[in-house]
C-alpha cells in the first residue's frame, strides 16, 4: 500500500455531544504538534463552537478523515466520504470498539508513528444498494449492513431473492440482514448470523426470526449481486441503522459489494481477533 503523505487532517466528531471540545483541542494540539493542519467540519464545529468547513469540501481539502468518537460517527464518515476514497482514523472516546481502535490517550505516540509512516491501510468492503423511489434511482452504501423489514409489525414478510438474476430463495419472517464482513458482528451476530474475517470479499444473507427452521444464514462470494422483492407487501430499507427507505410492493433493491473498498488505518499492531476476544468475551 502505498503510503498516505499527511499534511491536512479532517476531522469528525460524534453528533450532539458538545462535551467533546476539550477532546478536539488536544486532539488538534497533537497534529499540529507533527505539523499537520487540522481542518473541522462545519456540523463538528458548530456544536463545540468554532468555525468548520462543510463536509463536500473539507473531503476535497483532505489527506485523510480523523473522527472522534465511536463506531458509530466512523460508520457514518465512511459512508458519507466515500465517494471520495479518502482513509479515515478512528479515535475512540469511550469504550473501545470494533473499528475505531485508538484512544487519545496514545494518540501522541500513534500520529509519531503516522507521521513516519508507521502504520497500516486496511481495506473492507463496503455494499452498493440501488432502488427507484419517485422516479429517480437512488444508490446508497452501507459500511455494516443493509436490513430489509417488514412495513408493519402486525404482518410477516416474504422476500423474494435472486442471485446473478437466478431465483434463490423466498424469506419468510421479519426480514433478512446482507451483512458486510465489518458489520458481522453487529444485527447480523444478534440475528444468529455467521462472524465474517473483515477483509475477506464476501457478504452474509441472514434472516431474522425466520418463519421456518429450514432458513438459514448463507455467505456469498463478492462477485456475486443479489435482488431483494417483497412482492405482496410494503417493505422497510434501513440501511447501517442510519438511513431509511420504503420500498413499495413488488419495489427491487439491487444489491452488490461496491468496486472500490474502504481504507482504515490501523495501528501496526491491531488484531483483529483480541477486539473480538474483548468485545465478545472468547476465551472468558
Amino acid at each position: 500500500m502505498k503510503e498516505i503523505n499527511i499534511r491536512k487532517i479532517g476531522v469528525i466528531l460524534r453528533p450532539s455531544t458538545p462535551e467533546l471540545k476539550e477532546s478536539y483541542y488536544r486532539l488538534e494540539k497533537v497534529f499540529q504538534k507533527y505539523n499537520i493542519e487540522v481542518l473541522i467540519d462545519s456540523i463538528s464545529g458548530g456544536m463545540i463552537g468554532i468555525m468548520g468547513m462543510e463536509f463536500d469540501i473539507l473531503c476535497q481539502n483532505s489527506d485523510i478523515l480523523v473522527t472522534l468518537g465511536g463506531d458509530g460517527t466512523l460508520i457514518s464518515t465512511v459512508r458519507r466520504s466515500f465517494k471520495y476514497d479518502i482513509p479515515i482514523l478512528g479515535v475512540y472516546a469511550g469504550n473501545l470498539g470494533f473499528l475505531a481502535d485508538v484512544q487519545l490517550d496514545e494518540l501522541d505516540d500513534f500520529v509519531e508513528k503516522l507521521s513516519i509512516g508507521n502504520y497500516r491501510v486496511d481495506e473492507r468492503a463496503i455494499l452498493e444498494a440501488r432502488f427507484t423511489q419517485n422516479a429517480n434511482e437512488i444508490k446508497r452504501y452501507a459500511f455494516n449492513d443493509i436490513v430489509i423489514t417488514r412495513h408493519s409489525v402486525s404482518n410477516m414478510i416474504h422476500v423474494e431473492t435472486l442471485v446473478d438474476s437466478k431465483a434463490f430463495n423466498t424469506y419468510h419472517g421479519d426480514g433478512v440482514i446482507v451483512s458486510t464482513p465489518t458489520g458481522s458482528t453487529a444485527y447480523n451476530l444478534s440475528a444468529g448470523g455467521p462472524v465474517l474475517f473483515p477483509l475477506t470479499n464476501v457478504f452474509a444473507l441472514t434472516p431474522i426470526c425466520p418463519h421456518s427452521l429450514t432458513q438459514r444464514p448463507v455467505v456469498l462470494p463478492g462477485e456475486f449481486s443479489i435482488e431483494m422483492k417483497t412482492p405482496m407487501e410494503k417493505a422497510l430499507v434501513i440501511i447501517d441503522g442510519q438511513d431509511k427507505h420504503e420500498l413499495d410492493e413488488g419495489q427491487s433493491i439491487h444489491i452488490k459489494l461496491a468496486s472500490s473498498k474502504v481504507r482504515l488505518i490501523h495501528k501496526n499492531e491491531f488484531n483483529y481477533f483480541d477486539v473480538l476476544k474483548e468485545k465478545l468475551g472468547w476465551g472468558a
